[in-house]
């Protein structure tokens, strides 16, 4: 069974990340999405009407389902809304390199579909490590490793909706005192936030990821 979650990180670890991480190649957006902190990001959109909160919660729990069957690592948070799908940095780049190889480009081209229609999703990018070597070298691995992943889908799709975060090892998941326990803190963790064209379809009753907003 899914663990369903309330939040993932604590409050003071969010407002030092912020402090240390912005987007490196992120573009302008109209929404200034690249310029929120993490907190921010995650609790944003903010959905007031319940009906269109339920739409949006039972899209978001079947589209949970689709990937857990697809053996990805998944949790779904803030009522429901939020999609969290965690990858091991392992299956993403070779230990101590920032390129991304053959299995993490397999492992992240599903998620070129979820954006495919600009504005159904936004997407946080959240890099992590474990506590070996340096602070600053954490944070620079972790850095440089979501912004290959960011380029990776500024290269094969859109990122207008994408936002790459850094937190080197501020925020294990486990204590980094053995061997299996430093791997599951070094991971990328994809958050998939419904954004106004979900919004606007749950409004009407209906979510479709492939149906476009019209103007």
């Amino acid at each position: 069974m899914m663990r369903r979650v309330s939040h993932i990180f604590q409050i003071t670890l969010l407002l030092m990340a912020a402090a240390w991480t912005q987007p490196l190649s992120a573009k302008v957006h109209v929404e200034d999405i690249y310029d929120m902190s993490l907190d921010e990001n995650l609790m944003s959109p903010e959905i007031k009407n319940d009906k269109q909160a339920d739409k949006i919660q039972e899209f978001q729990y079947n589209m949970a389902v689709a990937f857990k069957q697809a053996n990805y690592d998944v949790e779904i948070m803030r009522d429901d809304e939020v999609i969290v799908v965690t990858i091991p940095a392992s299956q993403l780049f070779d230990p101590n390199d920032t390129v991304l190889n053959k299995l993490g480009e397999e492992q992240l081209k599903p998620f070129l579909r979820m954006l495919s229609n600009p504005g159904f999703y936004k997407m946080l990018l959240v890099m992590h490590s474990d506590n070996t070597g340096s602070s600053e070298y954490t944070l620079n691995l972790t850095r440089q490793r979501v912004n290959a992943i960011f380029d990776w889908f500024d290269e094969n799709g859109s990122v207008d909706y994408v936002v790459p975060y850094a937190l080197g090892e501020t925020d294990p998941v486990v204590d980094n005192n053995s061997v299996e326990n430093r791997k599951a803190n070094r991971r990328l963790e994809i958050f998939l936030i419904p954004e106004q064209v979900m919004l606007q379809q749950a409004k009407k009753g209906r979510i479709n990821m492939s149906q476009t907003s019209k103007k």
